[in-house]
């Protein structure tokens, strides 16, 4: 079948900044995108970056008329490109996690009766909200709440083996918790409570969407393991108002990841020429959709080496820990997606960068670093005599471990043992290597129990990593985490154009209508990606004397950063 009259899907990517669309055949092949850049299209909604700041309040908002006026807006602009909207058959799409829209009565029946004359954002923006922003992943004002839910199971252990995460600012249960108690008659004004990808979902749909059964694992309100609503916890976040009447609100958690919810509404049959039958797919966060940009084995790793580090890694094992997050994976029961987030990663990097001298035979302004962190033996050691060097470089302050921002210098025999604190700073060209082997070790430090052997004869590792992001085009940054990390299968660059999680969201959409009875999102997708478009090997990965050499030291970077909690507590 050609691409001029087979199925298309249709995938989109809600984040902070845009809204993104594209276009794919069944065979994966994209043909149609635009987007809409929130700042330079929609800045009437009084934003930055896509939000609005109170700063005295550490509070970060979204205005969820904007997301509206940017549905009809990008799909504008696909219709001047002579998308086919007639031959779509399935939508899904990802959107930024945690986040929560606040609906009135009236808003849930508007939104199966809207006038294809009219933009989206005039019918539903004045009347359909109780409350007309939804708090951003970048929210930290509900400090007071995440103690509540980190006390409520007993300990943040306690609620992380519960929910998949401690509490967290951003996520969705602390942020109604707070919303409950300042605002307590908008909250019971409230018909339903949407996160932003079943939000978005639940416009295209033309009713409330239910939640997915990845996206839910965002709130601290799922129990992961029981596969229900935490009673506790809901009763936690409603306050007097009770559990019963949240969960009403939150409504019901669809679990398959695939099949369709309902056909499209009729609002984009009459104003895009939408097939009548076309599928509205569960949407999912950004985050698992970044995992389905590919087809991700159990094993493969993803790590995104952006402003900020995350590391993505699909596995069977569910084994919580305050210090990460995991999920139920948006398209394979059983499987569970386990995410790292730290909040140093690029700018770290580049500080170290910006302390050597600038190169003057390469335009390239990391061409000094990469020649210093190469030609640095592993943990600076240039034999086995020298003491091994460990570091934290933290500009920000950190999420794991959470420690202030600072530098933090160890040394330590080649075996692990003999862990001091270092009384000197080491030369510049040392620190190039030491930044990346300090964060690829927590990396390694904070996964190593969730992997497996890939193969016989190899110690547990990754198979594949596939690195995204701006570091991803870093050859000294590749060869370091192959050192440290291993991937049996090597470590990759994987280039999407900066669309994982819309690409995520139309693969999500192929797979959803096109599968067979029991095809997985990994047999039918991994049999139609095209590797060699996509992704590009960058390193040999695995190294058994070199992944050794970091092996033996890998309890005592976990103790030097108890160390540094400890003193740091001891300053308080």
């Amino acid at each position: 079948m050609s691409t001029q009259d087979g199925p298309l899907y249709l995938g989109f990517d809600l984040s902070t900044q845009q809204l993104k669309a594209i276009v794919i055949t069944s065979e994966l092949k994209v043909l149609y995108e635009a987007k809409v850049d929130f700042d330079a299209d929609l800045s009437k909604y009084g934003i930055k970056k896509g939000v609005i700041i109170h700063e005295e309040e550490h509070e970060v908002i979204a205005p969820v008329a904007m997301w509206l006026e940017a549905v009809d807006l990008v799909l504008q602009r696909l219709k001047e490109k002579n998308t086919p909207f007639e031959r779509i058959k399935g939508i899904s799409g990802a959107g930024q996690q945690h986040g929560s829209v606040y609906w009135s009565k009236k808003g849930e029946e508007l939104l199966g009766a809207l006038d294809p004359k009219e933009p989206i954002v005039y019918q539903l923006a004045p009347v359909a909200f109780a409350h007309p922003f939804s708090p951003n992943w970048q929210d930290a004002s509900t400090q007071k709440e995440c103690d509540s839910f980190d006390a409520e199971l007993g300990s943040p252990e306690k609620l992380a083996q519960a929910t998949g995460s401690k509490a967290h600012h951003r996520f969705t249960g602390p942020q109604i918790m707070r919303f409950h108690k300042r605002n307590p008659e908008v909250y019971r004004a409230t018909s339903r409570i949407t996160l932003v990808s079943s939000f978005l979902a639940s416009v295209f749909l033309g009713r409330i969407a239910p939640f997915d059964i990845s996206d839910v694992c965002g709130m601290n309100l799922w129990d992961i393991s029981s596969g229900s609503w935490s009673e506790p916890l809901l009763a936690l976040a409603a306050g007097e108002d009770g559990p019963e009447n949240l969960k009403l609100k939150l409504g019901d958690v669809r679990e398959d990841g695939g099949g369709s919810m309902g056909p499209i509404s009729s609002y984009f049959v009459s104003r895009y020429n939408f097939s009548p039958d076309c599928g509205i797919v569960p949407f999912t966060g950004d985050n698992p959709a970044t995992i389905l940009s590919l087809p991700l084995r159990p094993l493969d790793a993803i790590v995104s080496l952006g402003t900020s580090t995350t590391f993505l890694m699909s596995t069977p094992k569910y084994l919580s820990d305050p210090s990460y997050h995991f999920f139920n994976h948006p398209t394979t029961a059983g499987l569970y997606m386990f995410m790292l987030c730290y909040k140093n990663g690029g700018l770290a990097r580049e500080k170290t960068r910006d302390t050597l001298p600038q190169p003057t035979t390469s335009s390239d302004p990391w061409a000094t670093f990469n020649e210093a962190a190469l030609s640095t033996p592993p943990l600076g050691q240039k034999s086995p005599t020298d003491p091994a060097k460990l570091g934290l470089f933290f500009p920000l302050p950190e999420i794991v471990p959470n420690v202030k921002p600072g530098t933090y210098r160890y040394t330590c025999n080649d075996d692990g043992s003999n862990l001091q604190e270092s009384n000197e700073e080491w030369s510049k060209e040392v620190d190039a290597r030491a930044i990346v082997e300090s964060q690829v070790l927590s990396l390694r430090l904070r996964s190593h129990n969730l992997v497996h052997s890939p193969k016989n004869g190899l110690p547990p590792q990754p198979g594949r990593i596939y690195l995204v992001g701006g570091g991803s085009l870093n050859p000294a940054i590749a060869r370091i985490i192959g050192d440290v990390l291993g991937g049996a299968e090597g470590v990759w660059k994987l280039d999407v154009g900066g669309n994982a999680c819309a690409l995520g969201g139309a693969y999500k959409a192929v797979w959803a209508i096109e599968r067979k009875a029991g095809e997985s999102f990994e047999e039918l997708i991994g049999g139609r990606w095209r590797e060699s478009e996509a992704v590009v090997k960058v390193d040999d990965g695995y190294r058994e004397k070199t992944w050794g050499t970091y092996g033996k030291v890998l309890k005592t970077f976990e103790q030097m950063e108890g160390d540094v909690l400890k003193k740091q507590d001891s300053t308080k």
